[in-house]
């Protein structure tokens, strides 16, 4: 098995779900001291929509990807490992906490 880095969590919104995924980012920062990326409001790397990454390491998987499944109300979240390989991380080894966005995996 590949060694795990770490893991991406990938909060989806748009201009009407903004102040919720920034509530939703904030918090998981504060209660898990992850790392909260910037709030972009433009399509950044792969993904489909605005969104805002969550960083963390592997032994938080089990307490942040529970958390995220019961706290999004209805944001899409993608999460995936971070393996070094970034291609097979965004696809094969990726989570979806909802709707399944397409991927412009073209950079990969």
């Amino acid at each position: 098995m590949q060694r795990i880095k770490g893991y991406h969590a990938h909060v989806y919104f748009d201009a009407s779900t903004i102040e919720q995924a920034r509530t939703l980012c904030e918090e998981a920062a504060h209660r898990f001291g992850i790392s909260m990326g910037r709030v972009h409001e433009r399509l950044v790397g792969p993904h489909p929509d605005w969104s805002c990454q969550l960083a963390f390491g592997p032994e938080l998987l089990g307490i942040v990807l529970p958390w995220l499944a019961i706290s999004r109300h209805g944001l899409v979240i993608f999460l995936h490992p971070d393996t070094g390989n970034d291609l097979l991380d965004h696809t094969d080894h990726a989570i979806w906490m909802g709707e399944i966005r397409p991927l412009n995996l073209s950079a990969f």
